[in-house]
């Protein structure tokens, strides 16, 4: 620990130094593990992730842990590995490189215990022994006469002969930062000029808890400051809060970085995301089949920084595209209405272009066989052949959304070949009789196929409901599923021939040895 607290004081000399003349843009995202990832979670990371490439800047992930009670575990590792995968770079943090750490909050309990000890040599805090019982008869008090409940500072003016016995004794206490007025209005890089004066509606605020550890505003300040933060995006929610964090910067003597606050994030009916929905959270999104890219453009979609194209269809952007053209002062003061129908539309752009691009196309091909694989684990007769897979995917990128749905029950007939067969109502003859004419076929489509089977059937004098039941039954082993034109468009040329002699071979076994028995 001794070590550990050398190392960061060593650091605050050297950065002190470097502090006067820092001007690359340094923007941090600081969430707390107490939960997974969501869709605001991840929109804050990514405005901060855009603006810093934008400017040639860092973007840090620091964990704010001060709260341990609420605690999950694994939720940092979850929430890192969810950051990659929307494909996040993470400049410095825990577990990666950085001369500003340590990065997790809990483990920088010297430098929160140092900035209180300024504040109150400097008479901006003060020690509060009110316990948690006469807390609650306040806020009752302030129900009951329908009152906003607020402390009301009375530790503030405890003498140093009051002090003294409560801290021989070794009372429980925090500390509290004393807010005064703050008559200059918070420029928002968002929402321009804004107006709080907390100190008239709140009770001086609580910095340091009984328990030694720092509240969100002492912490997010000191650290702020010291990994030389230059800009603070986060949700619209914590602009109040921004005041007490000027009145804290100024009370340090400290130059606050500029803020801007991001609108709401709700839903296409401006309800108000909630976590407890169950489709907001990245795993979910993942889980469904979202390509990261796809759920990018679709936060981006609902909350501006770009250029408003009206009229011009869903476009989808690499993230090192939507940084170029990132914009901080296009972003939307109003609440971000996400519209769900467009995330599936920019999951089948993305569909498209991995399915176009040479290095792309064989990652999804690969994703289709594992996702075939995990779909039916007790079939070891899978055609999962790269052209048949390809076939495939040229056809669901003009009608699927998302490559999860290529495994349904429905189309279970692409990957699972047939291994019983109900051909008695047509012969191998007959059946082969139908090759050559599917073979000269450029290619396989659903309204010619059908007017080139029913003058086969008519031709061969076959019954065309017999037709399409042993076509059916020879091509996906089933008795029912889509229409067998359409299957065989699906399944394409070369893998409709192969199927059709191999159910054309089994047959003529089971002739030849129902023959051989009579």
């Amino acid at each position: 620990m001794l070590n550990v607290q050398r190392a960061i004081g060593l650091k605050q000399c050297l950065r002190a130094t470097q502090r006067l003349y820092h001007s690359d843009v340094r923007v941090r995202f600081a969430p707390s593990p107490t939960g997974y990832l969501h869709l605001g979670g991840l929109r804050t990371a990514l405005y901060n992730y855009l603006f810093a490439r934008h400017s040639g800047g860092k973007f840090l992930l620091r964990i704010e842990d001060t709260d341990q009670t609420r605690l999950v575990p694994g939720a940092t590792e979850r929430l890192i590995e969810d950051l990659l995968w929307a494909g996040i770079e993470i400049d410095e943090g825990p577990g990666f490189a950085g001369d500003y750490g340590p990065y997790i909050q809990s483990q920088r309990q010297e430098l929160y215990s140092d900035a209180v000890e300024r504040l109150l040599q400097n008479g901006s805090a003060y020690r509060c022994f009110c316990t948690e019982r006469r807390l609650e008869l306040l806020r009752k008090e302030a129900l009951r006469t329908r009152q906003v409940p607020r402390y009301d500072n009375k530790c503030r003016h405890l003498t140093k002969a009051q002090l003294e016995p409560l801290l021989a004794k070794g009372t429980p206490h925090c500390i509290r930062f004393k807010l005064t007025e703050h008559e200059e209005p918070l420029q928002d890089l968002i929402y321009g000029s804004v107006q709080h004066n907390v100190s008239d509606t709140e009770g001086d605020p609580v910095i340091m808890k009984s328990d030694q550890f720092p509240t969100y505003h002492l912490a997010n300040v000191v650290d702020d400051h010291h990994m030389d933060i230059t800009h603070v995006l986060r949700g619209v929610e914590w602009q109040i809060s921004t005041t007490k964090h000027l009145l804290l910067y100024k009370a340090f003597g400290w130059r606050p970085p500029q803020f801007g606050h991001l609108p709401l994030l709700v839903n296409a009916d401006g309800t108000k995301l909630s976590k407890r929905q169950g489709d907001i959270g990245i795993q979910q999104f993942r889980e469904r089949g979202y390509f990261p890219t796809a759920l990018m453009n679709y936060i981006i979609s609902a909350g501006g920084g770009f250029e408003h194209r009206p009229n011009e269809k869903p476009q989808l952007l690499s993230l090192d595209e939507l940084a170029q053209e990132f914009r901080i002062e296009r972003v939307n003061a109003h609440p971000s209405r996400l519209n769900s129908e467009l995330l599936n539309d920019y999951n089948q752009l993305e569909i498209k272009r991995r399915l176009s691009g040479e290095q792309t196309r064989p990652e999804l091909v690969k994703l289709v066989q594992q996702l075939v694989k995990q779909a039916y684990p007790s079939h070891s007769n899978l055609d999962l052949a790269e052209s048949h897979i390809l076939d495939v995917l040229n056809w669901a990128a003009q009608r699927l959304q998302l490559i999860q749905d290529l495994t349904s029950s429905k189309l279970s007939f692409l990957w699972v070949k047939p291994t019983e067969y109900e051909l008695k109502d047509l012969t191998p003859a007959q059946l082969q009789q139908l090759i050559p004419q599917l073979t000269v076929l450029p290619k396989l489509e659903k309204d010619s196929l059908n007017e080139m089977l029913k003058n086969y059937a008519e031709k061969q004098q076959i019954k065309f409901p017999l037709l399409m039941k042993t076509l059916r039954a020879a091509l996906s082993g089933l008795k029912e599923g889509p229409g067998v034109a359409e299957m065989m468009e699906i399944l394409g040329k070369s893998v409709v021939l192969e199927r059709l002699e191999e159910a054309i071979k089994k047959q003529s076994i089971v002739e030849s040895t129902r023959k051989r028995q009579l």
